[in-house]
């Protein structure tokens, strides 16, 4: 038997550009691609603005000299800091006074109207929106001048104890209350971690409180032993949050004092005080000292704060 062949194929089947598969190593330079506007933004704002403060911590620059005649001093800021500078201790003391007051007041008002605020009744969004309008000015000069206005001696809120029979003081011109208004001020601003504290509300399971329901828990018990526990993590992020925001208060305490940390230096942040050292008195160098160590005192704090939150915060995947 004669063994035929398949004829040959007249033409072959026409093939497409050849795509090569992309590898992790494109993908990668297209990501530091999309990524370059951000890292020119951290080197030229961040970066080399930071390394330049250090230097200068460990000079006597006064911001007018030119930088030929920088006179390295080694470690007298830091030392003048801590030992020469009283007025140092001042602004630490009324820095941290601030955030103690002010963080825990503003988290419990934050977390008292997320509360309120998370039920299905008609108007809730727009009642949402009024308690988050503050914090869409916080750190405004224009708000800070209007919280002047209302606790000057001839404010708003004095016309209102007025009604009363009540003659209030120049709150704001009082050493004894102004801190005070800063502080009223800052707790006022709770919009931001109260939509936090709304967004870990809603994935809190609402079985959780029926079962509580059913064994006849109260109220108090539920929030207590369900709410509490459940929302922890949130609390913590909040915490960390304006814990680190209350010691960066300045705008507010900038404009109610003039720029001067008054009346009597009662409202004398510490980086209203590194502010006067820079661009007051023209000791640059000192304020990058000031500087330096408010960044570190701040990052320990944070470390702190790290540390114990693995006695009280629980997370979901726990057991």
């Amino acid at each position: 038997m004669a063994l035929t062949t398949a004829p040959a194929p007249l033409h072959r089947a026409a093939k497409g550009p050849r795509v090569e598969p992309r590898g992790p190593r494109r993908e990668g330079l297209a990501g530091y691609l999309f990524l370059t506007p951000w890292l020119i933004g951290l080197a030229t704002i961040t970066a080399i603005p930071m390394l330049m403060s250090l230097v200068l911590s460990f000079t006597d620059y006064d911001i007018l000299s030119d930088w030929s005649e920088l006179n390295w001093v080694g470690f007298d800021n830091y030392q003048r800091m801590f030992t020469e500078d009283p007025t140092f201790w001042h602004a630490v003391q009324v820095t941290v006074l601030f955030a103690v007051i002010a963080t825990p007041l503003k988290l419990a008002a934050a977390l008292g109207v997320a509360l309120l605020l998370n039920k299905a009744v008609r108007g809730v969004g727009l009642y949402r929106s009024l308690f988050y309008l503050p914090s869409l000015l916080g750190g405004s000069v224009a708000l800070a001048i209007v919280w002047v206005s209302m606790f000057s001696r001839d404010g708003s809120f004095n016309a209102f104890l007025a009604l009363f029979g009540i003659s209030g003081p120049g709150w704001v011109n009082d050493p004894d209350y102004a801190l005070s208004t800063l502080i009223l001020l800052a707790i006022w601003q709770f919009g931001a971690p109260m939509v936090i504290f709304l967004a870990g509300l809603k994935q809190v399971p609402v079985e959780l409180y029926e079962a509580a329901s059913v064994d006849g828990a109260g109220a108090f018990r539920k929030f207590r032993s369900i709410t509490l526990p459940i929302l922890s993590p949130v609390i913590f992020f909040n915490l960390v949050l304006e814990t680190i925001h209350g010691f960066q208060g300045f705008t507010s305490a900038f404009v109610i004092s003039g720029g001067t940390g008054g009346p009597v230096d009662s409202t004398l942040m510490y980086t209203l005080y590194l502010y006067i050292k820079g661009f007051t008195d023209y000791e640059m160098g000192y304020a990058s000292a000031l500087a330096w160590v408010f960044l570190l005192a701040v990052g320990l704090l944070t470390v702190v704060l790290f540390s114990t939150g693995r006695f009280w915060v629980h997370y979901g995947d726990e057991r």
